[in-house]
């Protein structure tokens, strides 16, 4: 039996702490659950993130710093869906989490949704807003 299902970001270049950092600032009751860093002569640059737990509403996320580069990064095809509960708080996510990233459907009535937004933030990590019903 599976005990848990939990997204796991991997980061490069020593980024992991710092998105964690952002990411918890823009959701209320966000908080890290774990955290636990390289040290001297171990594989990832010291002071870096071996593994963390965070949490964002009730989603759980684990993130690390990759002590390996790789040639592969975040898609867009896995990303957070976010609903928000009002006008004002999509407008603020979507504006923070495309500084520095790229808007991939801006803010808008798509049919599906009277307001959604799709943007990848400035770690790359993609995120679906949408406004609840």
């Amino acid at each position: 039996m599976v005990a848990s299902v939990t997204p796991f970001l991997m980061f490069q270049d020593g980024v992991a702490e710092q998105a964690m950092a952002f990411y918890i600032s823009l959701f209320p009751n966000a908080e890290v659950l774990e955290i636990e860093h390289y040290g001297p002569g171990e594989q990832g640059p010291e002071g870096s993130i071996k593994v963390a737990l965070f949490r964002l509403g009730a989603q759980r996320v684990r993130c690390i710093d990759s002590p390996i580069k790789h040639a592969f990064d975040f898609t867009p095809s896995f990303s957070f869906f976010v609903e928000c509960q009002s006008e004002d708080e999509i407008i603020t996510l979507a504006t923070m989490l495309a500084e520095g990233g790229t808007v991939l459907m801006p803010l808008d009535n798509y049919g599906f949704s009277q307001r959604f937004t799709w943007v990848n933030d400035r770690f790359g990590v993609s995120w679906q807003l949408n406004l609840a019903d």
